[in-house]
């Protein structure tokens, strides 16, 4: 039987989301084994576990042979993330942080250590989206044509299938079911198409020495530059909501958008969105609701 896991390297709500599977249980018996491997492996003194928001992996401050000072980065691999060694592989550093060394056999990584590492939402928010945006106009490139990356319409798909599943919950039907057909659509592989981070929000910003600020945490897939506009949406979703159409406007001219693209993304998404919780489905879909051009 499946017992609470209690080593310090793993976070209450990384435990919690990684425990609902069999798979994810399976990962959290073998952390402390594989993190002990790795640092053998790659020759790493390590230091402290350290705290952070996300939900699948397992952060822990570690000191190559050479001194240098790094992230051991151990996550369970989920749909979105299957490529993100891949990508960092591609924007080399440019924006994002350096990829060290990776380890495909468990999804680990060993990454550029950010310092002071505090995240883009300590910046006063009249600056923040600012420079927000130019980090993610910063990943938009061209991959070379046998680049292997997967294309936007695959994560939207496997999202479409997840909120049809739930069908019983929808809390409009008819605002849903525009949403995804919207969703589906814009998905769509398109002339012009570029390297998306689609994960990219303020806390995924890090405070760096090398360069004032570095992404972390991308998500890669081939897609529509509007795409990215939607992640610092969801994040901030209490300051959206005061007044959806006026954030859109203000936050795609910070991108270099055409406000109509952002919108419409920002509506199918918003619309066709699945939640856990009932209260975060209706907050979203009434968001869409006001988002949505008649």
């Amino acid at each position: 039987m499946y017992k609470p896991w209690r080593s310090p390297l793993v976070t209450e709500r990384v435990e919690y989301i990684t425990g609902l599977s069999p798979e994810g249980r399976a990962w959290l018996e073998r952390v402390d084994e594989v993190v002990a491997e790795l640092a053998l492996k790659w020759n790493l003194r390590l230091g402290e576990p350290l705290d952070h928001d996300g939900y699948t992996a397992v952060i822990v401050a570690a000191e190559t042979e050479t001194g240098e000072q790094a992230i051991l980065k151990l996550a369970f691999q989920h749909m979105e993330s299957r490529d993100e060694a891949k990508g960092l592989e591609f924007w080399s550093g440019d924006p994002t942080v350096r990829l060290l060394a990776s380890d495909p056999a468990t999804d680990a990584m060993l990454l550029e250590r950010c310092r002071p590492g505090h995240s883009l939402n300590d910046v006063p928010e009249s600056e923040r989206e600012e420079i927000l945006a130019r980090m993610i106009q910063r990943l938009w490139r061209a991959p070379p044509a046998d680049h292997g990356f997967r294309h936007l319409s695959e994560m939207v798909d496997y999202w479409c299938r997840e909120s049809r599943a739930d069908e019983e919950r929808w809390p409009d039907p008819v605002l849903v079911r525009e949403g995804l057909a919207a969703f589906e659509e814009l998905a769509r592989p398109r002339v012009g198409d570029v390297l998306l981070g689609t994960d990219i929000h303020a806390g995924n910003v890090l405070a760096a020495e090398r360069e004032p600020w570095l992404v972390i945490d991308p998500k890669p897939f081939v897609g529509n530059r509007a795409y990215d506009a939607l992640q610092h949406m969801f994040d901030k979703i209490d300051v959206v909501a005061i007044d959806p159409v006026g954030f859109v406007k203000r936050w795609s001219a910070y991108l270099g958008l055409p406000e109509k693209d952002v919108r419409a993304w920002a509506f199918a998404r918003f619309a066709a969105e699945r939640h856990q919780d009932a209260a975060d489905w209706r907050r979203t879909n009434d968001v869409a609701r006001r988002l949505r051009v008649s």
